[in-house]
């Protein structure tokens, strides 16, 4: 039977390597049982319901992607998208987590009619590598700032905004601790170093008193709190609009990023260099958004550690469905979730600040009208605590250096409608 689902054979591989495969992705990615939940119940989300709709969503989207598209890529709920729905929608906007459910909801909607009308493609080839990039970035400096807050490393001043904290106090200390930990495992070749970092801060906050113990196992929580609790109509205003293409945005490029980074590294790509299946693969992350949407957790998108499975010699799509698996026995473990204190969870964000910083190594930096608009995403995206306003300032700025630079012909007619959307956005 997992012969004729997944084709094992015609992609050179066994049930016992893709099994392995996907308990090496797991374990790459299990940190976000614990990161997600910390970074949404900020909002007034109850964390035991957020944490099963995080394991659900997960588990759906890896079983979609596997027995559909075929492909071994894992899902969750993305990083970076979490942080805007969290600070930047809740927070900085002043919705409520059920209007950003609902736009979360809508992005899923729009994501779907993208993939099923090949309009995707469009955008992105539309889109410059440089902003592309910028963006990405940009969240991964968010992430890092995000980090620094919620380990008290860095705190607000009145003078000049920020400043360091008391680096010597327990939480920012165990959070330097987890950073490293994780840095020094990842460069051993550690598998699941990201969890075993938040698990060992979580265990000496247990020991020093500084979290209580309340077990291991029990039976999952409820998820009534946040099941079918969007607010659609408070998403049905004009203000939406952004926040709705942002979450969109976010998700389309990290998606196609991460499809093609595992393609690739799988060796899946045709003679042209294109992807196989393409389309049954954005509508298992779209179809994942909007159920997660449902239950109650930000969009679910694909997630890069499914490299980590590819090296370990996972090629289709069962090596998704075992990490699906996985994630549902993890529904088992909500009280460990609970125990992890923000600073634990400190050290995986500004890990993955690290890898989302890192492509900007591909910018090409002699060339100033598009390193500069890159600049300005990455550093106005923290700094303004909103991925949308860095989004929107990278494109309007991205327009301008062009044409006073005299190359406007160079900006495609896509971004000048977005520059020109987002200007309206900021002057009304």
């Amino acid at each position: 039977m997992l012969e004729h689902i997944f084709k094992l054979k015609e992609h050179g591989t066994d049930v016992r390597t893709e099994v392995i495969a996907g308990l090496t992705t797991f374990m790459t990615m299990a940190y976000i049982i614990f990161v997600n939940p910390a970074v949404l119940s900020e909002t007034g989300m109850d964390r035991g319901a957020v944490f099963v709709a995080t394991c659900l969503a997960a588990a759906i989207g890896c079983f979609i992607m596997g027995l559909v598209a075929n492909y071994p890529v894992a899902q969750a709920p993305g990083m970076g998208l979490n942080a805007f729905f969290t600070y930047t929608v809740v927070f900085q906007m002043g919705y409520t987590w059920q209007v950003a459910l609902a736009a979360v909801f809508l992005s899923g909607l729009c994501f779907i009619s993208l993939s099923l009308f090949r309009v995707r493609e469009l955008i992105i080839n539309a889109i410059p590598i440089s902003l592309r990039t910028g963006i990405s970035a940009g969240i991964g400096m968010f992430l890092a700032l995000i980090a620094l807050q919620n380990s008290g490393i860095v705190i607000a001043h009145p003078a000049t905004l920020i400043s360091m904290g008391e680096i010597s106090s327990f939480g920012p200390a165990m959070a330097g601790l987890g950073f490293f930990l994780i840095i020094g495992l990842v460069t051993r070749g550690v598998k699941g170093a990201v969890m075993i970092s938040i698990l060992i801060v979580t265990a000496l906050a247990v020991i020093y008193s500084d979290v209580q113990y309340t077990g291991i196992l029990s039976a999952p929580p409820s998820i009534g709190p946040t099941f079918m609790q969007l607010d659609l109509s408070g998403a049905m205003t004009v203000g939406m609009i952004a926040i709705v293409f942002a979450f969109l945005f976010v998700d389309l490029f990290d998606t196609a990023g991460t499809l093609v980074s595992v393609a690739q590294k799988a060796d899946m790509l045709d003679l042209h260099g294109k992807l196989p299946r393409l389309r049954r693969a954005l509508l298992a992350d779209s179809t994942a958004t909007t159920i997660g949407a449902i239950l109650g957790t930000s969009n679910t998108t694909s997630y890069v550690e499914s490299v980590a499975g590819v090296v370990a010699g996972g090629r289709t799509g069962l090596t998704a469905v075992v990490v699906g698996i996985m994630f549902l026995l993890a529904l088992f473990f909500s009280p460990l979730a609970d125990m992890v204190p923000r600073y634990a969870t400190a050290g995986a964000l500004f890990y993955v600040a690290i890898l989302m910083i890192s492509g900007l190594v591909n910018l090409d930096w002699c060339d100033l009208t598009e390193a500069a608009p890159v600049v300005v995403v990455c550093l106005l995206t923290p700094l303004t605590y909103s991925i949308t306003h860095g989004i929107g300032l990278g494109f309007i700025s991205y327009c301008a250096i062009k044409v006073i630079s005299g190359r406007g012909s160079d900006v495609p007619v896509s971004i000048w409608v977005l520059a020109v959307l987002f200007l309206l956005k900021f002057i009304v």
